[in-house]
């Protein structure tokens, strides 16, 4: 088994997201062993929700799941960079394609790109 730093940083990793087929950043999350271990036991992304405290499947109620096609680790063990497929176009909770859709304007963040679904419609908020 692949043996990650998880003790070093308080048993929580950065995953970041890009996608395989054009390189583009989607989203950066956190990982713990139990969302590592299913993440390569199903071939999907999992991770570990901070704000609820609990394993997330990624996709698992929008359906907009990541399929892993490739996983790197940095030279510490405790970063991972899992490249994959991304359902549905989508990876933000926003509807958007990637959650890095705002750029540094000055002193404002200015949006780029349109939303690819309406959250309201998929999570009923």
């Amino acid at each position: 088994m692949i043996d990650l730093a998880f003790g070093k940083t308080g048993g929580l990793l950065p995953a970041i997201a890009q996608d395989a087929a054009t390189g583009e950043v989607l989203m950066l999350a956190y990982i713990n062993r139990e969302s590592w271990e299913k993440s390569l036991a199903t071939g999907e992304v999992h991770y570990w929700s901070r704000s609820r405290q609990e394993l997330w499947h990624k996709g698992g109620t929008s359906g907009h799941v990541q399929k892993i096609k490739a996983i790197y680790v940095d030279c510490d063990n405790d970063t991972v960079l899992f490249k994959v497929e991304q359902v549905g176009g989508a990876a933000c909770h926003t509807g958007m394609k990637s959650c890095f859709y705002r750029r540094v304007e000055g002193q404002e963040l200015v949006s780029e790109g349109a939303p690819v679904f309406d959250p309201r419609k998929v999570y009923g908020k």
